[in-house]
């Protein structure tokens, strides 16, 4: 399969392809006769946002109250 990056082509081309929609078809011609279809698709799910990161410090305050914590459970 080929893969052009939208990025890559004129901005009045890139606004087209965007704006297909699922199912419709855009034809490629060349010298009046049709060379090429490209068919637009679901747009893909987004990926879950990773958490954001904790500094190491604020990290080991975490696991330390926890430990603490499950021990003064125990005891």
């Amino acid at each position: 399969m080929k893969r052009i990056d939208l990025d890559d082509l004129p901005p009045k081309l890139a606004a087209l392809l965007t704006a297909v929609e699922e199912g419709e078809e855009v034809l490629l011609v060349q010298d009046g006769a049709v060379v090429g279809r490209l068919t637009g698709a679901a747009a893909p799910a987004q990926p879950p946002e990773p958490e954001a990161a904790v500094d190491p410090e604020t990290r080991a305050k975490e696991v330390f109250e926890l430990f603490r914590s499950s021990i003064e459970d125990e005891f």
